[in-house]
């Protein structure tokens, strides 16, 4: 399980919340003490409609807090950045891995950036940017594209001599998906263990469970922890969430249960 940290002004769920670098700190550590593998922090909202703030100012939103942090937390962190910069200075303080929501496609030196830390990557599919994601949806056969832009990703970190074994995947629920779509992924995760690798899901309160049951972020909790369950069940094997602790009880059901 991923505890999610975003440390900017405007994302989608909790935006301002933890900008401010106590603020910050004290949420990861609850994000430790609630129970979560692993964090990944975020210094770049990359909501539906979104711009691209500049590495320079992503370097001074995030290397304060991983300072900060040192010393402190003792799960894995990882760094949500598709800047190789960005991603050099933060494996340089100890982060192990890099969350790319661009597969490794936006920035060309990000892989070679990875490999030399030796880190683990977390490569996602994305259709366009965070400012053109939604604006067409149509695949001629998503789930196939999907998989096809996702095996591209892995032969670079492999070409760059990222380890076979910190390769992780990521479908990208919300990122250039309609509602239908996103279900479908979920309900069809097992055909991305062709590829060999551990599957991450982001599902947490994210806007298509607003559209299925037609509530607010806030009052998300149920359907994320439910389309979670689901995604467990299908193959996921790893979770990223804002609410670690209600996230730590239904794996603790599952697992009692015998399903995972």
């Amino acid at each position: 399980m991923m505890g999610i940290l975003n440390i900017t002004p405007d994302s989608f769920y909790d935006g301002g919340r933890y900008f401010k670098l106590n603020d910050a700190v004290s949420r990861a550590l609850e994000i430790v003490q609630e129970g979560a593998d692993m964090i990944d922090i975020g210094a770049q909202t990359s909501k539906p409609g979104s711009k691209f703030i500049s590495p320079k100012e992503e370097l001074q939103r995030i290397i304060p807090l991983l300072d900060a942090l040192k010393g402190k937390i003792s799960i894995p962190i990882s760094v949500d950045t598709f800047n190789h910069c960005v991603a050099e200075e933060s494996l340089k303080r100890g982060v192990e891995i890099i969350n790319d929501i661009s597969g490794l496609k936006y920035d060309p030196l990000m892989a070679k950036t990875i490999s030399k830390h030796n880190a683990g990557c977390i490569l996602m599919h994305i259709k366009g940017t965070p400012q053109t994601m939604q604006h067409d949806l149509h695949y001629d056969d998503m789930l196939s594209n999907i998989v096809r832009y996702l095996r591209e990703s892995i032969e670079s970190a492999r070409q760059a001599g990222i380890a076979e074994e910190k390769i992780v995947i990521d479908p990208g629920i919300g990122f250039g998906k309609s509602a239908e779509q996103n279900t479908m992924i979920i309900k069809n995760l097992h055909q991305f263990k062709k590829l060999g690798k551990k599957t991450m899901i982001g599902i947490s309160r994210k806007s298509f469970l607003g559209k299925i049951i037609g509530n607010e972020k806030r009052d998300r909790l149920a359907g994320t922890i439910s389309a979670n369950l689901l995604s467990v069940l299908s193959g996921a094997d790893i979770i990223r969430v804002h609410d670690v602790g209600a996230a730590k009880d239904m794996l603790a059901v599952l697992r009692a249960l015998g399903v995972r």
